[in-house]
């Protein structure tokens, strides 16, 4: 799902290298529809959906033997294909329902959806222990922290964490969630009031879409993370650590009861958690032999610790500065709808932000006007939960 994004073009690089393993039987895309045509005609599924049905009538006219939906109601129909795992690459709260329908119909999830969480944390995985589906980070942060847990014999599909489990501790002491800082990292608050879009957009790091792009120069992209991580690994909001680490070489580290410190490293590069989720609990094979006797040994795509080694520095973000942390803590301590208003409110901005509407600090600004005048209560449903996404959109709106 999101098949023509960053995390679904390198899934298809996977599948396409490992057809053995893997089958694609359902693509979905928004608008980027000539691509998607692309990736029928490679990987022949049984099924897509588009944004539209304008669009929809036009695949169909040239792969009249595929099923093509549209819309949200084409990414609930994709979601309840039969297949092994569905990989949820969406942006925004748009995957929130597709992820619910494919749990109800017992798929495992491979999640790169954070606002499934950040919105339907306690419905979502309830409902996953209730239908015994995995829910398999992608995220390269929850990806690494899933690893450090599994590595200490954990079990990182189900509740990491609790204070007394029948009496025994759990052996999780804080979850150190790593952040490359994003473009602005050591800015001022003044420095950042006449931020451009194309400054925004441009990553030291990482190639991703726009909005996850915009959310990590605010640093709400790790404010998201922080709920999306207590409802992953049922970790207390209290027990998780924002870690600046611009090198991106430590992708987020568990610290247990006796202080030791477990990390996952490598280079930035998201097919290794896709990798994971997608063939866990093996890994596969996706750089070279190492060879010593080779001139460029550890060789293309290894992680060269003579080189990174030296420079992994860790630092404090700047709260003052990145004021969407602590609103996405302040909506995990809140809880009920709090969370899903500061994601519907943070979406709306991003999206005006993007269209030059507004300017950069009117997003965090905006965000906490929203969560004070927001008064709603906690959401049962997926539509409940959808209806108060659009209420927070509309204030935002409103305000500005």
């Amino acid at each position: 799902m999101g098949s023509t994004g960053s995390i679904g073009t390198q899934a298809l690089e996977i599948i396409r290298n490992n057809k053995d393993k893997f089958k694609a039987v359902g693509l979905t895309c928004r608008s980027r529809v000539d691509s998607l045509i692309e990736q029928i005609r490679e990987f022949s599924p049984e099924a897509v959906s588009v944004g539209n049905a304008e669009d929809a009538a036009r695949v169909q006219a040239e792969f009249p033997d595929i099923t093509v939906y549209y819309g949200d109601a084409g990414l609930v129909e994709i979601a309840q294909m039969d297949c092994d795992i569905v990989l949820n690459s969406l942006m925004g709260i748009s995957g929130l329902a597709p992820t619910y329908k494919a749990i109800e119909c017992g798929r495992d999830i491979a999640l790169a959806n954070k606002e499934t969480l950040v919105a339907g944390g306690a419905l979502v995985t309830d409902l996953c222990r209730q239908n015994g589906v995995r829910l398999l980070p992608v995220d390269s942060e929850h990806s690494a922290i899933f690893q450090c847990l599994e590595g200490n014999g954990g079990s990182a599909c189900g509740r990491a964490y609790r204070e007394s489990d029948g009496g025994v501790d759990r052996p999780v002491r804080r979850i150190l969630l790593t952040a490359s800082g994003g473009p602005f990292r050591g800015r001022s608050l003044e420095e950042m009031r006449d931020v451009t879009i194309e400054q925004a957009l441009n990553h030291p790091k990482w190639s991703m879409g726009s909005k996850i792009t915009i959310d990590s120069a605010t640093m709400m992209n790790k404010g998201l993370e922080v709920i999306e991580a207590r409802w992953l690994f049922d970790v207390p909001a209290d027990k998780i650590d924002v870690h600046v680490h611009p090198e991106s070489i430590v992708h987020s580290m568990v610290e247990f009861c006796d202080g030791s410190v477990m990390a996952q490293m490598g280079l930035p590069d998201m097919k290794i958690p896709i990798s994971l989720a997608l063939n866990y609990p093996d890994r596969m094979k996706l750089i070279g032999d190492f060879d010593p006797e080779a001139s460029d040994a550890p060789g293309a795509g290894a992680l060269d610790l003579f080189t990174t080694g030296a420079n992994l520095t860790f630092e404090k973000p700047d709260r003052k500065v990145f004021r969407c942390i602590d609103l996405a803590y302040a909506a995990l301590k809140e809880g009920g709808a709090a969370p899903v208003v500061m994601n519907g409110a943070n979406e709306a901005l991003v999206a005006m932000f993007l269209s030059g509407k507004i300017g950069f600090l009117d997003i965090p600004e905006t965000i906490e006007k929203v969560m004070d005048a927001a008064d709603f209560a906690a959401p049962a449903t997926v539509d409940e939960i959808l209806h108060i996404d659009r209420e927070a959109r509309r204030m935002a709106a409103e305000l500005l």
